[in-house]
């Protein structure tokens, strides 16, 4: 594994940036916010909408449970590559995300979320 981790650029808070014409439509209705911090080597990711707020917690390169917004039950885990951040998740039927994110040389964090032939990229902006 890369030691090349700057996992600190992850920290803090971030909104959703609405890009393109799926991003204007999904922020019509939600805008999610991204709080993520660390605390003794184990993480947590809040995401925060007007309809729900959900929480994950996880330590890098250990399998977890996670409970989605809408009720789905997934096993992941997470870990750090190249100052990015891959997210592996698959539920009860073997059928397997994969979520890589980073920040951007201009301070956005960009996530592109993949599950079979779907692909979704979003960019959320530091909140200062």
């Amino acid at each position: 594994m890369a030691t090349n981790n700057n996992t600190d650029a992850f920290k803090g808070t971030w909104d959703f940036v609405c890009v393109g014409k799926m991003g204007r439509m999904m922020a019509k209705t939600v805008k999610p916010r991204l709080v993520i911090s660390e605390n003794g080597g184990k993480w947590s990711v809040r995401t925060e909408t007007t309809l729900k707020t959900t929480t994950i917690d996880f330590t890098p390169n250990v399998e977890y449970e996670e409970v989605t917004g809408d009720g789905r039950h997934l096993k992941g885990s997470i870990r750090f590559e190249n100052s990015k951040w891959i997210q592996k998740m698959h539920d009860k039927n073997g059928k397997e995300n994969v979520t890589t994110r980073w920040v951007d040389d201009k301070d956005q964090l960009q996530t592109v979320s993949e599950c079979g032939k779907a692909k979704v990229h979003k960019f959320y902006k530091r909140v200062k």
